[in-house]
């Protein structure tokens, strides 16, 4: 599946596009795909949702694991400072999302993005991106495909295809749930594929989405009422 411009929006200044390109670049680098070398405790979902066109609010609820027990739930909201440009996502909403962050008193093990992880263009999604930032240990659930192909799974719960981009696995496609859509499931820094594979598994309870990002999705609706 290839990766279009949205037609509705300008197109970026070639400057910005060359510099944020350089910067996805450099960050390239840094990215660490490993088994975690912790004790999962206390995983944390993220999401992030627009307020009109000019604000963005980000949600972090923490939660037990693997009880999936709500500890905490913290949200910032402010002004969105980067235009729409497909495939450089992350430097419009990590932003303000690095700032909810900063409001958690526990501080999570891993981190669930709604979004992508190395299941990008240049392996940078928001999850890899809140990774290498916080330099903390991240993975990507995503709703749709952004580039890669794959053969859809069984439509039983649990069954797992292989997105694959350039010859390299850089996600699973897992069915959550008997006969719902999959998720696209990817890391993002300091975490390796199985690993996040099964954890969002294991956080799959009764709905499509793992429970952290979930949550996070739910809240985030919430608290855009408190918003307006």
């Amino acid at each position: 599946m290839a990766y279009y411009r949205r037609f509705d929006y300008p197109a970026p200044d070639p400057a910005i596009l060359k510099e944020l390109t350089r910067q996805q670049e450099e960050m390239q680098q840094r990215i660490i795909l490993q088994k975690p070398d912790f004790e999962l405790k206390l995983i944390a979902g993220c999401d992030s949702s627009f307020i009109g066109e000019d604000t963005i609010l980000s949600v972090f609820v923490l939660l037990s694991y693997p009880e999936l027990a709500v500890l905490e739930k913290v949200w910032h909201h402010g002004p969105v400072e980067l235009p729409y440009i497909p495939g450089f996502l992350a430097f419009r909403e990590a932003p303000n999302m690095l700032k909810a962050y900063e409001k958690l008193q526990q501080k999570p093990d891993l981190i669930m993005v709604d979004g992508h992880g190395i299941s990008h263009p240049r392996r940078l999604g928001i999850a890899t991106h809140v990774g290498l930032h916080l330099n903390k240990p991240t993975m990507g659930i995503a709703k749709k495909v952004l580039v890669g192909k794959y053969k859809e799974p069984e439509s039983t719960k649990g069954a797992i295809a292989p997105l694959i981009y350039k010859d390299e696995i850089i996600a699973n496609v897992l069915r959550t749930k008997d006969n719902v859509k999959p998720v696209f499931v990817s890391p993002g820094h300091l975490m390796d594929l199985p690993s996040a594979t099964e954890i969002a598994m294991a956080c799959a309870l009764k709905h499509k989405l793992p429970e952290p990002t979930r949550l996070a999705d739910h809240y985030a609706a919430v608290f855009k009422t408190e918003v307006k």
